[in-house]
């Protein structure tokens, strides 16, 4: 006798059985629960998929500052429906609590209103269209963007609609196994203060932080079961229009910053631009967006135009991993771009190269950088694993520069004037009124722009650093990062360094430490920094993927700012650049 459909077979061990038993019981996706029977029949005569099954329910994913992001499968340790849902009904509560909290003289709280988008990952939608069930269940006000849509379209709408909370179901530049769920907080937690002019709060519209990321998480440990979560179909789908709106704004906010050019001047020509979206959803933003502004429509890689779920042309669809962009670079090069460009595949990252070479993000982001300040003087920010030449050019210019800790919740926290931020992932925020997150669309067209103005006086983006370098110093940098299967392997890596840190690398003596977990001017975090006088090595763990990341950084002054001396300051740079990574790959390797 067959046991019955979605029940796991006597055989399973407990108190795994039982885990799953009561997991089945609450699911509310045909689908998954499928899935999850399917495993535990093979689990029983397969120990690899014991182990698999083990996996799923040894810990939930968890709640954290950048939400919840992983793999795409059924069971507490994997994105899927009774997940999201748990986890919108968790959010939902916090957003309910912290509008009564702040309802002024006691008066009834307006319902919270939720944004929420998706890209075009596999169940993106399903996700999106459930948190915005879940809301309405719970009595707030919810909307959904038109359809699968840049994360900086969802970060947009929070500030433009005047949202309390938005919910971008993307995972970003992971691979097409992963999804995730990106939350920003609005103005609940002020309760509810109008947006427009000097904003007091400089996170209001960016993703969530501490303290409310582990209030959301105690919520939704105690949402219950996901099949009785209440759902309601009061949730409205937003039309076209806010698109329109955010580009309207995203190119008036660029124009006033990028170097005036006369696009109806034809001589010289106009620069060339090759693009891919790399299958994900920024092509048709960024088109809009070049048009907007009066620019060419770039040339797009035509088997990476469209969205595709399963990525199916690149290994990675992040365009930091080797290999990601060849595709790109072959049709730059067919077509004599001056330029060649790609976002990740929810465009909020932007890659750039010139002449067949990548630029790294911390080139990028001081060319972004300089320009911004030429138009509106004011403080800036990077995080403490960028390059250090965005410190020395708002030395230069006579602004603040604010260190943070990695990722854009911080960069755009950093400052309630803040003119620029980025950081060396590839993420630029230009307009931070606008947006606060980093915006591929927004950089794309900036470095487009002034690509333009330096080719109508004969430079590339290349002269253009050289020039940089020339006031600055060179800033060189590069980034190292190991692979784990076991991620327990990264901390006892990191327990390992700051227990016996090098005395000397590459020949250098190791002239001062820096450890974030009890460093005082930060908050804490599993960062450990070592100083070999100019030169800066810096490991952490990834927060979103299982790897050790370490980042160098070697800085070479520029005898009086003399512009013919910059190429042999930088081949010393890269000199001594290249040395300290054969030395911190020797270093990786003893710690792993």
């Amino acid at each position: 006798m067959t046991a019955p459909a979605d029940v796991p077979p006597p055989e399973l061990p407990d108190p795994l059985a039982t885990q799953v038993r009561v997991w089945l019981a609450d699911d509310p996706d045909a689908g998954d629960r499928a899935e999850l029977t399917r495993l535990c029949a093979e689990a029983v005569r397969d120990p690899v998929v014991l182990a698999e099954l083990d996996d799923r329910f040894r810990a939930p994913l968890r709640f954290g500052t950048a939400g919840l992001r992983g793999p795409l499968r059924a069971g507490p340790g994997g994105m899927n429906t009774a997940v999201v849902r748990r986890a919108a009904a968790g959010l939902a509560a916090w957003l309910h609590a912290a509008a009564k909290a702040t309802a002024a003289g006691g008066a009834p709280a307006t319902a919270p209103l939720v944004v929420v988008g998706y890209d075009a990952r596999h169940r993106s939608e399903a996700f999106a269209l459930d948190t915005a069930r879940v809301a309405a269940g719970a009595g707030l006000r919810a909307v959904v963007l038109p359809g699968p849509l840049p994360t900086p379209v969802l970060a947009f709408a929070v500030r433009h609609l005047r949202a309390d909370a938005g919910v971008m179901v993307t995972a970003s530049h992971n691979p097409a196994t992963d999804n995730g769920y990106k939350v920003y907080l609005g103005g609940a937690q002020l309760g509810g203060a109008q947006l427009g002019g000097a904003d007091p709060d400089p996170g209001r519209g960016a993703q969530l932080v501490a303290p409310a990321d582990a209030d959301i998480e105690r919520r939704i440990a105690v949402a219950g079961p996901a099949a009785a979560i209440p759902l309601a179909e009061t949730w409205r789908r937003l039309d076209r229009r806010i698109v329109d709106d955010y580009v309207h704004a995203a190119v008036a906010a660029v124009l006033e910053l990028a170097p005036a050019v006369d696009l109806n001047d034809p001589a010289p020509a106009p620069v060339t631009v090759a693009y891919t979206p790399l299958h994900g959803v920024g092509a048709e933003t960024l088109a809009a967006a070049f048009a907007a502004a009066g620019l060419a429509a770039p040339a797009v890689v035509d088997e990476q135009a469209a969205p595709d779920p399963d990525f199916p042309t690149v290994h990675w669809p992040n365009p930091e991993e080797a290999g990601a962009m060849d595709r790109v670079l072959a049709l730059g090069a067919r077509i004599g771009a001056d330029l060649v460009l790609a976002t990740d595949p929810d465009a909020d990252r932007c890659a750039v190269a010139v002449g067949g070479r990548l630029l790294t993000g911390d080139e990028i982001g001081l060319l972004l950088a300089d320009q911004v300040l030429r138009r509106r003087p004011g403080p800036v920010a990077t995080t403490l694993v960028s390059s250090s030449g965005l410190r020395t050019l708002a030395q230069h210019t006579g602004v603040a520069c604010r260190e943070t800790l990695t990722g854009f919740k911080w960069i755009m926290r950093a400052d309630p004037r803040l003119v620029f931020g980025y950081e060396e992932a590839l993420g630029y925020a230009l307009a931070p009124d606008l947006v606060r997150d980093k915006d591929g669309i927004t950089a794309a067209l900036a470095v487009t722009l002034i690509a333009t103005a330096a080719k109508r006086r004969g430079r590339t983006l290349l002269d253009l650093l050289d020039e940089l370098a020339a006031r600055i110093g060179v800033h060189e940098t590069g980034q190292r990062s190991a692979r784990f299967a076991d991620v327990t392997r990264i901390a006892a890596a990191m327990r390992r360094l700051r227990a016996q840190p090098p005395a000397r690398l590459a020949g250098r003596a190791v002239t001062g430490r820096r450890d974030l977990l009890d460093d005082g001017a930060l908050p804490a975090s599993d960062v450990f920094v070592l100083f070999l006088d100019d030169n800066r090595v810096t490991f952490r763990p990834s927060g979103t993927e299982p790897k050790l990341k370490v980042y160098l950084e070697v800085v070479e002054p520029v005898a009086a700012g003399a512009a013919t001396a910059v190429a042999a300051a930088r081949e010393r740079a890269r000199s001594r650049l290249a040395g300290l990574t054969v030395a911190v790959d020797d270093l990786i390797g003893r710690l792993g």
